[in-house]
């Protein structure tokens, strides 16, 4: 076992670490008073920089240089995206649920680096608890001062509003998310103006995931170079992944990118239960292309060896399916939801995916035609023209091309078996 996997841990919390009390025994708001006593907004901009932290909701994006994007304009606003419903994601509601102070206090350092007065955290609205436990925490720390005017006597001020959301997928895409908090309908905006530019309320806005702004109190504790020196250079910190599917032991892992897949699904998760051999795995969210053992097993888990494998490190979900799986199955069940989710407003999205799921159906119906395969592949050329991956896209969000993920997926890596489902006919590979 490498130093990397001992360095994983699974993520718990005592019965009690949702509280206020237990967050500061443990603690927790000394990156707070470290940051409004001793740090200019600058500095800490600076630190975030230096840690080279990416995005951990899906894209990767470098944080720092994220915030240095925002417009001068005020008033400024902070967004974390909590709307957490990829399929097999669910590391931010435990976040959400088990930790709560540690966002918040990481929502305030944030805000007052980027000189935001009123900060939003926007949760999933089929996350209740998650959203009670955020909400206690808030009332926490107004009373005991972290929230408010003029927090500690620095001068600076700062109030939080939980929003939840109406239980659409779409608005885990940033600019629906927007929309969604001004009270309107939940559809993706075009870009350019971006949301550090023109974002809610029309005024320079970042969002950030739940845990990329939980890590900033351990940032500025411990210095943005150290959270750098922790894992490769350009995955630097640790990440968590949330491992399902066959696997010996699913959950919520902290782990230090840079291990293998083979270290992660057999070392960590414990392998294959009954032992099945392992067929396939989605590393980064239903959205992403997925990978198989033959080929993929020895790639290293960080954004850019999963991204030149080309899948995405994505929301940090990792999906496995052992040799029982029906891959049409679970395509159709993925390609399903994305229609499902669908806002509509893009044709191809919403006209394609819908066929891909009517064409699935109708090969696990028994109904197969030899001509459907290309079929498959010509709709997901009208979403996503190419096929390739990073996606093109005919769609104003990437919602349209996720659904393309699972086709591309069964027609590369398990032909034979998509063929034998419509009677083994020879079609063409598009």
């Amino acid at each position: 076992m490498t130093d990397l996997i001992l360095t994983s841990r699974m993520v718990d919390h005592p019965a009690d670490s949702h509280t206020i009390a237990r967050y500061v025994d443990t603690g927790g708001y000394k990156a707070l008073t470290k940051a409004l006593s001793e740090m200019t907004p600058e500095t800490i901009i600076e630190e975030v920089k230096a840690s080279n932290m990416r995005g951990r909701g899906g894209a990767g994006f470098p944080t720092g240089v994220k915030w240095g994007f925002l417009a001068a304009t005020e008033p400024r606003y902070l967004v974390v995206n909590g709307d957490e419903s990829e399929p097999g994601t669910f590391k931010d509601r435990q976040l959400l649920e088990r930790d709560p102070h540690q966002l918040i206090e990481g929502v305030i350092i944030s805000s007052y680096a980027l000189n935001v007065h009123h900060a939003f955290i926007y949760i999933r609205g089929e996350y209740p608890k998650p959203a009670r436990r955020v909400q206690r925490a808030i009332y926490e720390a107004y009373e005991a001062g972290y929230l408010g005017e003029n927090i500690h006597g620095t001068g600076f001020s700062l109030d939080i509003t939980v929003h939840l959301g109406g239980g659409a997928y779409i608005c885990g895409e940033e600019t629906a998310l927007l929309n969604s908090l001004e009270g309107r309908r939940g559809e993706p905006r075009l870009k350019p103006p971006f949301p550090a530019v023109e974002g809610l309320y029309a005024k320079p806005t970042i969002v950030n995931n739940v845990e990329s702004i939980s890590n900033i109190p351990w940032m500025i504790n411990n210095s943005g170079i150290a959270y750098a020196a922790i894992g490769p250079e350009r995955s630097a910190g640790t990440r968590m992944f949330s491992l399902s599917g066959h696997v010996e032991r699913p959950g919520n892992y902290e782990v230090v990118m840079g291990m293998t897949w083979r270290d992660l699904i057999y070392d960590i998760g414990g392998g294959i239960p009954d032992g099945r051999e392992l067929k396939a795995w989605i590393p980064g969210g239903a959205s992403a292309p997925w990978f198989v053992p033959e080929e993929h097993l020895e790639t290293l888990v960080t954004i850019d060896d999963i991204a030149q494998a080309g899948s995405m490190a994505g929301s940090g979900a990792v999906i496995v399916m052992d040799d029982t799986t029906n891959v049409v199955a679970a395509a159709h069940r993925l390609v399903r939801f994305f229609a499902h989710e669908s806002c509509g407003q893009c044709t191809p999205c919403r006209e394609g995916t819908s066929w891909l799921e009517n064409v699935l159906r109708r090969i696990l119906d028994g109904k197969g035609r030899p001509e459907d395969i290309d079929l498959l592949l010509e709709i997901s050329n009208g979403i996503s023209p190419g096929l390739a991956w990073p996606p093109a896209m005919t769609t104003i969000c990437p919602l349209g091309p996720s659904a393309v993920s699972p086709i591309t997926s069964i027609t590369r890596w398990f032909m034979p078996e998509v063929e034998a489902m419509i009677g083994g006919s020879e079609v063409s590979n598009v």
